[in-house]
Protein backbone atom coordinates (compact mmCIF):
# COMPACT_ATOMS: atom_id res chain seq x y z
CA UNK A 1 0.00 0.00 0.00
CA UNK A 2 1.33 3.42 -0.91
CA UNK A 3 1.78 5.76 1.60
CA UNK A 4 -0.63 7.69 0.07
CA UNK A 5 -3.17 5.34 0.85
CA UNK A 6 -2.53 5.17 4.68
CA UNK A 7 -5.02 6.27 7.12
CA UNK A 8 -4.00 8.57 9.89
CA UNK A 9 -4.30 7.18 13.11
CA UNK A 10 -5.88 9.82 14.76
CA UNK A 11 -9.12 8.78 12.73
CA UNK A 12 -9.87 5.90 14.50
CA UNK A 13 -9.96 7.64 17.83
CA UNK A 14 -12.75 10.18 16.12
CA UNK A 15 -14.72 7.41 14.17
CA UNK A 16 -15.68 6.08 17.63
CA UNK A 17 -16.03 9.30 19.30
CA UNK A 18 -18.38 10.30 16.67
CA UNK A 19 -18.35 8.93 12.89
CA UNK A 20 -19.61 12.39 11.97
CA UNK A 21 -16.71 14.23 13.41
CA UNK A 22 -14.17 11.66 11.69
CA UNK A 23 -16.13 12.29 8.11
CA UNK A 24 -15.78 15.93 8.66
CA UNK A 25 -12.12 16.15 9.83
CA UNK A 26 -10.63 13.00 6.74
CA UNK A 27 -13.61 13.54 4.60
CA UNK A 28 -14.65 17.08 4.28
CA UNK A 29 -11.14 18.20 5.53
CA UNK A 30 -12.80 20.47 8.04
CA UNK A 31 -11.22 21.73 11.64
CA UNK A 32 -12.08 23.67 14.53
CA UNK A 33 -10.23 24.28 17.95
CA UNK A 34 -11.87 24.81 21.06
CA UNK A 35 -10.37 25.45 24.74
CA UNK A 36 -10.09 21.25 24.73
CA UNK A 37 -8.15 20.92 21.68
CA UNK A 38 -5.90 23.64 21.98
CA UNK A 39 -5.05 22.08 25.71
CA UNK A 40 -4.52 18.53 24.39
CA UNK A 41 -2.45 20.17 21.48
CA UNK A 42 -0.35 21.63 23.94
CA UNK A 43 -0.04 18.56 26.00
CA UNK A 44 1.47 17.17 22.77
CA UNK A 45 3.13 19.91 21.90
CA UNK A 46 5.34 19.16 25.48
CA UNK A 47 5.62 15.64 24.79
CA UNK A 48 6.33 15.42 20.93
CA UNK A 49 9.37 17.51 20.75
CA UNK A 50 11.00 14.47 19.16
CA UNK A 51 14.25 13.20 21.33
CA UNK A 52 15.49 10.59 23.56
CA UNK A 53 16.24 9.80 27.10
CA UNK A 54 17.83 6.45 28.75
CA UNK A 55 17.07 5.00 32.75
CA UNK A 56 18.66 2.09 33.07
CA UNK A 57 17.07 -0.33 31.09
CA UNK A 58 14.74 1.73 29.32
CA UNK A 59 14.82 3.87 26.62
CA UNK A 60 12.03 6.77 25.56
CA UNK A 61 11.43 7.76 22.03
CA UNK A 62 9.15 10.51 21.42
CA UNK A 63 7.06 11.52 18.54
CA UNK A 64 8.50 8.28 16.91
CA UNK A 65 6.80 7.90 13.32
CA UNK A 66 4.20 4.53 12.81
CA UNK A 67 2.69 2.35 10.27
CA UNK A 68 0.90 -0.66 9.46
CA UNK A 69 0.90 -1.85 6.39
CA UNK A 70 -1.49 -4.31 7.09
CA UNK A 71 -4.21 -2.32 8.89
CA UNK A 72 -3.38 0.26 6.40
CA UNK A 73 -2.14 3.08 9.05
CA UNK A 74 0.16 5.55 9.75
CA UNK A 75 0.60 7.98 12.35
CA UNK A 76 2.99 9.40 15.04
CA UNK A 77 3.44 7.67 18.49
CA UNK A 78 3.71 10.62 21.77
CA UNK A 79 6.26 8.40 23.65
CA UNK A 80 7.23 4.72 22.84
CA UNK A 81 9.63 2.93 25.18
CA UNK A 82 12.09 0.36 24.65
CA UNK A 83 12.34 -1.97 27.72
CA UNK A 84 15.58 -4.27 28.21
CA UNK A 85 18.25 -5.46 26.10
CA UNK A 86 15.73 -6.65 23.34
CA UNK A 87 14.54 -3.26 23.04
CA UNK A 88 10.90 -4.00 23.61
CA UNK A 89 8.35 -1.54 22.30
CA UNK A 90 5.54 -0.32 24.96
CA UNK A 91 3.74 2.48 23.55
CA UNK A 92 2.19 5.15 25.73
CA UNK A 93 -0.68 7.86 24.59
CA UNK A 94 -0.66 11.07 26.23
CA UNK A 95 -4.26 12.81 26.89
CA UNK A 96 -5.16 15.90 28.10
CA UNK A 97 -8.71 15.07 30.60
CA UNK A 98 -9.54 11.95 32.29
CA UNK A 99 -10.73 8.23 31.71
CA UNK A 100 -13.60 7.80 29.20
CA UNK A 101 -16.62 5.73 28.88
CA UNK A 102 -16.07 4.55 25.53
CA UNK A 103 -13.23 3.19 24.15
CA UNK A 104 -11.82 5.60 21.54
CA UNK A 105 -8.29 6.08 23.65
CA UNK A 106 -8.01 2.09 23.55
CA UNK A 107 -8.38 1.98 20.31
CA UNK A 108 -5.82 4.53 19.42
CA UNK A 109 -3.21 3.20 21.57
CA UNK A 110 -3.80 -0.58 20.03
CA UNK A 111 -3.36 0.90 16.57
CA UNK A 112 -0.04 2.17 17.37
CA UNK A 113 0.76 -1.02 19.49
CA UNK A 114 -0.01 -3.25 15.76
CA UNK A 115 2.21 -0.59 13.80
CA UNK A 116 5.06 -1.43 16.48
CA UNK A 117 4.41 -5.13 16.34
CA UNK A 118 4.76 -4.92 12.22
CA UNK A 119 7.84 -2.54 12.58
CA UNK A 120 9.84 -4.57 15.45
CA UNK A 121 8.64 -8.36 14.31
CA UNK A 122 7.13 -8.88 17.96
CA UNK A 123 4.12 -9.05 20.54
CA UNK A 124 2.95 -6.62 22.76
CA UNK A 125 0.74 -7.14 25.72
CA UNK A 126 -0.04 -4.00 26.79
CA UNK A 127 0.67 -0.24 26.71
CA UNK A 128 -0.40 3.21 28.91
CA UNK A 129 -2.97 5.86 28.38
CA UNK A 130 -1.50 9.17 30.27
CA UNK A 131 -3.87 11.22 31.21
CA UNK A 132 -2.93 15.03 32.20
CA UNK A 133 -6.24 15.53 34.68
CA UNK A 134 -5.29 13.05 37.21
CA UNK A 135 -1.48 12.80 36.00
CA UNK A 136 -1.55 8.94 35.84
CA UNK A 137 -0.95 6.43 33.75
CA UNK A 138 -3.60 3.42 32.74
CA UNK A 139 -2.72 0.47 31.66
CA UNK A 140 -3.74 -1.44 29.25
CA UNK A 141 -4.33 -5.11 27.66
CA UNK A 142 -4.10 -5.22 23.93
CA UNK A 143 -6.45 -8.61 24.25
CA UNK A 144 -8.24 -10.03 21.29
CA UNK A 145 -11.34 -7.95 21.74
CA UNK A 146 -9.52 -4.83 21.57
CA UNK A 147 -7.61 -5.84 18.74
CA UNK A 148 -10.81 -6.80 16.88
CA UNK A 149 -12.43 -3.53 18.11
CA UNK A 150 -9.60 -1.70 16.20
CA UNK A 151 -9.44 -3.83 13.01
CA UNK A 152 -13.11 -3.32 12.78
CA UNK A 153 -12.73 0.52 13.35
CA UNK A 154 -9.60 0.87 10.79
CA UNK A 155 -12.08 -1.20 8.11
CA UNK A 156 -15.12 1.29 8.72
CA UNK A 157 -12.75 4.63 8.27
CA UNK A 158 -11.19 3.56 5.18
CA UNK A 159 -15.09 2.37 3.55
CA UNK A 160 -16.37 5.99 4.99
CA UNK A 161 -13.38 7.67 3.28
CA UNK A 162 -13.44 5.72 0.15
CA UNK A 163 -17.70 6.34 -0.26
CA UNK A 164 -16.86 10.53 0.19
CA UNK A 165 -19.76 10.66 2.49
CA UNK A 166 -20.47 12.42 5.70
CA UNK A 167 -23.10 10.74 7.95
CA UNK A 168 -25.75 12.92 8.88
CA UNK A 169 -25.81 14.37 12.20
CA UNK A 170 -27.19 13.05 16.04
CA UNK A 171 -27.20 15.72 18.48
CA UNK A 172 -26.11 14.03 21.50
CA UNK A 173 -25.51 16.14 24.52
CA UNK A 174 -22.64 14.50 26.39
CA UNK A 175 -20.86 14.54 23.36
CA UNK A 176 -21.59 17.76 21.52
CA UNK A 177 -21.55 20.10 23.94
CA UNK A 178 -17.52 19.77 24.24
CA UNK A 179 -16.91 19.04 20.46
CA UNK A 180 -14.79 21.96 18.61
CA UNK A 181 -16.53 20.99 16.03
CA UNK A 182 -20.31 21.55 16.64
CA UNK A 183 -20.51 24.78 14.76
CA UNK A 184 -19.72 22.78 11.68
CA UNK A 185 -21.48 20.11 12.45
CA UNK A 186 -24.56 21.78 13.36
CA UNK A 187 -26.80 18.91 14.90
CA UNK A 188 -29.45 20.89 16.43
CA UNK A 189 -29.78 22.29 13.06
CA UNK A 190 -29.86 19.33 10.84
CA UNK A 191 -30.13 16.14 12.89
CA UNK A 192 -33.01 14.70 14.23
CA UNK A 193 -34.59 15.91 17.02
CA UNK A 194 -34.01 14.50 20.27
CA UNK A 195 -36.56 12.63 22.29
CA UNK A 196 -38.39 15.59 24.68
CA UNK A 197 -37.42 13.26 27.97
CA UNK A 198 -33.54 14.45 26.35
CA UNK A 199 -34.75 18.05 25.65
CA UNK A 200 -36.34 18.86 29.08
CA UNK A 201 -32.75 17.56 30.64
CA UNK A 202 -30.93 20.17 27.96
CA UNK A 203 -33.42 22.66 29.17
CA UNK A 204 -33.35 22.38 32.96
CA UNK A 205 -29.99 22.46 32.83
CA UNK A 206 -28.95 25.37 30.31
CA UNK A 207 -31.58 27.92 31.09
CA UNK A 208 -32.98 27.49 27.40
CA UNK A 209 -36.03 29.21 26.50
CA UNK A 210 -37.04 26.85 23.36
CA UNK A 211 -40.31 24.70 22.64
CA UNK A 212 -40.02 20.71 23.04
CA UNK A 213 -39.09 19.40 19.66
CA UNK A 214 -42.62 18.12 18.91
CA UNK A 215 -44.08 21.94 18.94
CA UNK A 216 -40.67 23.26 16.77
CA UNK A 217 -42.40 22.87 13.44
CA UNK A 218 -39.86 22.72 10.45
CA UNK A 219 -38.32 26.01 11.67
CA UNK A 220 -35.63 24.28 13.55
CA UNK A 221 -34.73 21.68 11.16
CA UNK A 222 -33.27 23.73 8.36
CA UNK A 223 -30.39 25.30 7.48
CA UNK A 224 -30.65 28.66 6.56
Amino acid sequence: MDDDDLLPLSALQHQLFCSRQCALIHVERQWQENTFTVEGRLLHDAVDAGGRDRRGTVRTVRSMPLRSQRLGLAGVADLVELHGPEQRPYPVEYKRGRPKAHRADEVQLCAQAICLEEMFHTDIAEGALFYGENRRRVVVRLDDELRELTERTAAAVRSMIESGRTPPPVYEAAKCRNCSMIELCRPRRLGRPPPVADWLVRHLEDGEDAMPPDDRGDTDRGDS
